[in-house]
């Protein structure tokens, strides 16, 4: 496994600790999670539901546009 180190403003990583507190994982843990989140394509189950969902309700959508 790889380390890496980035800047952020102090803002925003108080607001990031606050929120992995929140969630009560470490700031290491949230931050992988969001990046896992990024790069993993959504699975095939959630895609189908989804697809589903909109079709659906396209014109209850128009509707509300």
């Amino acid at each position: 496994m790889q380390t890496i180190t980035i800047t952020i403003p102090d803002d925003r990583l108080h607001k990031l600790q606050e929120t992995a507190n929140s969630f009560g994982v470490s700031l290491e843990a949230l931050l992988l999670a969001g990046a896992e989140n990024l790069i993993a394509p959504p699975e095939a189950s959630f895609q189908k539901a989804m697809e589903y969902v909109l079709k659906k309700n396209a014109v209850l959508y128009q509707k509300l546009a």
